[in-house]
């Protein structure tokens, strides 16, 4: 069988091809892939090439497929996984494989493993690490979004506090406590407020702040002071970079928990200054800057017990609390999704990625279309996307599996 693919072969060099697919191992899976989102990860690979710390030093002789968050459907199951798995079932995958100790990984290290293309084949380390999760939902997009959103909830899950009296580590936010998100009005910080709006673990104070006041009042459109209000949270969204106006709204206690959305110096010296005691600043952002810094408070890391963590992806428990969350109508990611395109689309958007403004890239590999923002297709001249603008209209202007079944259908 034929793939259709986006390989990178070295830094910015990323080629759109054609190519036959092995034949399957008994320890193989072949599927379909429907929807991949573009992720900044992916950029950094496109622009790193063998450098990067997950694509291969040979890539220029093995080139890989790129993308990591995707679905699609199983076409042919090799002997080994019949048991486990059926052909027709929609899958999902967690690419955070830490195979025997290895970071190698679905979308930038496997040469028939990756979300831009048609069919690939899932490798046996894949299944053997429980990374491939089935899905059952309507809407290929929202396995696409499950990855994303599992790096945010393992951001949560990953934050911690000092057991007062012992040495013992409370993991998770502070319940009831103080939260804020710097740079939080941008497609991963939608998908954090709808999380921790919805989660079973919330504080009672959420601060969003962002510098673009047309992302706030978007962000507070989706997900509402008076959404947050019902399920106990009081929300607050303001553009700032004072700590001063930040602290005033805590009484002056500081945060528990500080969450930075964006690599900027002076974000993450704010998130400094606003901690509270045992606060805990969290580095969400991932910098395409090996050497990139920002001064902290030690005598407060002393005195204080504040505290920074990273990290870079979620689990596959993460993955699997994204899917049921998603699954129960508990969280709605597709506030993340401002473009669409189709496979043809991908080489120019992983690569000026960080100057498409928006959110969330969706791609579907099987058609050809132009990466077109969502708030331009009712203005578009192609009929199909003139219907979907008015399917988009009729859900908040968010994409949704109706608009998703219609652009497969007519595209």
């Amino acid at each position: 069988m034929k793939t259709k693919a986006v390989r990178i072969y070295g830094k910015s060099d990323l080629r759109l091809e054609e190519f036959p697919l092995p034949a399957l191992r008994d320890d193989e899976i072949l599927a379909s892939v429907v929807s991949d989102c573009i992720c900044m990860s992916s950029y950094k690979a496109a622009i790193q090439g063998a450098e990067h710390k997950r694509v291969p030093d040979d890539v220029a002789d093995n080139p890989t497929i790129l993308g990591h968050e995707f679905s699609g459907e199983i076409i042919e199951v090799g002997k080994k996984w019949q048991k486990d798995f059926k052909v027709g079932q929609k899958y999902s995958i967690q690419p955070a494989l830490n195979y025997k100790g290895s970071l190698d990984a679905p979308g930038y290290s496997f040469r028939y493993l990756g979300g831009n293309a048609t069919y690939v084949i899932i490798p046996n380390e894949v299944m053997e690490m429980g990374c491939l999760l089935p899905y059952e939902g309507d809407a290929y997009f929202y396995a696409s979004l499950a990855e994303p959103m599992s790096c945010v909830i393992g951001a949560f899950h990953a934050n911690y506090h000092t057991t007062s009296g012992s040495y013992e580590h409370d993991m998770g936010i502070t319940r009831g406590g103080n939260m804020a998100i710097l740079a939080g009005a941008g497609p991963m910080g939608l998908g954090a407020i709808d999380y921790i709006i919805h989660c079973d673990r919330k504080p009672e104070l959420l601060v969003v702040t962002d510098i673009d006041d047309a992302k706030l009042n978007r962000a507070a459109e989706v997900l509402t002071v008076e959404e947050a209000e019902i399920n106990g949270v009081k929300l607050i969204y303001k553009n700032t970079s004072n700590p001063y106006e930040l602290l005033e709204i805590t009484d002056g206690k500081g945060y528990d928990d500080v969450f930075v959305y964006a690599p900027v110096a002076p974000l993450i010296e704010l998130a400094d200054n606003i901690l509270g005691r045992d606060g805990c600043l969290n580095f969400f952002a991932g910098p395409t800057d090996p050497s990139f810094t920002a001064a902290f408070n030690f005598y407060n890391v002393h005195y204080a017990s504040t505290h920074i963590v990273g990290t870079s992806g979620g689990n596959t428990s993460d993955m699997l609390e994204s899917l049921s969350m998603m699954g129960s109508g508990l969280i709605n990611p597709a506030a993340m999704i401002t473009h669409v395109g189709g496979l043809d689309s991908v080489i120019d958007t992983t690569l000026n990625l960080p100057k498409i403004p928006g959110g969330k890239k969706l791609i579907y590999t099987g058609i050809s279309m132009p990466l077109t923002a969502i708030d331009d297709f009712a203005t578009s001249k192609n009929p199909v996307l003139l219907e979907i603008a008015s399917i988009i209209n009729k859900n908040n202007g968010l994409w949704c599996a109706e608009a998703e079944k219609y652009l497969l259908e007519n595209m």
